[in-house]
Parts: C-alpha cells; sequence; structure tokens
C-alpha cells in the first residue's frame, strides 16, 4: 500500500487530535520551576484561545497520512517586536512521535509559508521552548534562526 500525505485545514472535527498532542507539547517544555499540572493548563488553555474564531488571520493545518491525522499546524498574524511590522507565527507545531522524521512537519512549515507569503509577509516568526532541542534543530533545517532569547530566573 503507497502511503498518501495530506495537508489540509482543520475542522471542528480535528479538535479531539489537537488535544490529544496537549500533553505531548506540554512535555517537552521541560520547565523545573513550574508544576506538570501548570505546563498542562497552560497548553490546554493555548489551544482553546487557537481554536476560537477571530478576525486575526490565522490557518490551522492538519497533516495525515492516509487519511488519518499524525500531525497539526497553527499559525497566525503577529506583530514583529523589532521591525513593528505585521508578519506570520507558528505557536504550534507538533506531530505525533510515531511519524516524526517522515517529512510532516516539513511540509506543514513549508505550507504556512504560502499562507504567509499569499498575506503578503516578509517574515515568519517561532518560539521553541529552550530544553526542546530536537525542535531548535528541526526549526534551524527549515531555515529559522535565533533573533532574541527569551530567559527567565527561579527567584526560589
Amino acid at each position: 500500500m503507497k502511503t498518501q500525505i495530506n495537508i489540509r485545514k482543520a475542522t471542528d472535527i480535528d479538535r479531539a487530535f489537537i488535544f490529544e498532542l496537549s500533553p505531548r507539547l506540554a512535555e517537552v517544555a521541560q520547565l523545573a520551576w513550574h508544576t506538570d499540572e501548570v505546563i498542562q493548563k497552560m497548553q490546554d488553555d493555548y489551544i482553546t484561545a487557537m481554536l476560537v474564531k477571530s478576525a486575526v488571520p490565522q490557518i490551522t493545518l492538519i497533516a495525515e497520512i492516509n487519511a488519518k491525522p499524525y500531525g497539526f499546524i497553527h499559525a497566525r498574524s503577529h506583530t514583529d517586536s523589532i521591525s513593528g511590522e505585521v508578519c506570520g507565527t507558528i505557536p504550534l507545531l507538533a506531530v505525533l512521535p510515531k511519524a516524526q522524521g517522515q517529512g510532516l512537519g516539513k511540509l506543514l512549515i513549508e505550507s504556512v509559508e504560502v499562507w504567509a507569503k499569499e498575506l503578503g509577509y516578509r517574515l515568519l516568526h517561532l518560539e521553541v521552548f529552550a530544553k526542546n532541542n530536537k525542535a531548535y534543530s528541526f526549526y534551524q533545517q527549515q531555515g529559522f534562526t535565533a533573533e532574541t532569547v527569551h530567559m527567565i530566573k527561579n527567584l526560589n
């Protein structure tokens, strides 16, 4: 059987699948100064807000293999903190562990790049948890480079 990969716009039916990946997104944060519960709640709240319809340009895409979802990406309009210009941002990208390395993440990013270019954006922004080395390396391979580093100090 030939593997068929498809990237499509998410629908309300995909909501459960997207939330299924929430624990994985929370797990890679590795923020010792926050409890696992706080990180999971942040992730769930973020996904809930992401899925709300908005006047701000945004897109959520699903990566399928043989008509079954294996990953998603969400992108929206963002104001660049350096230039002040409107650009795209990728707040969330997740692929099931068993499907990683098959090119789904790359296809999802390429699809968002097309979306961003259609809107006339010059830049595409994203943030990645500092200890998520696998994702950091992946994003570098896709042409992203660090611009600023957000740091925190635990005072307890």
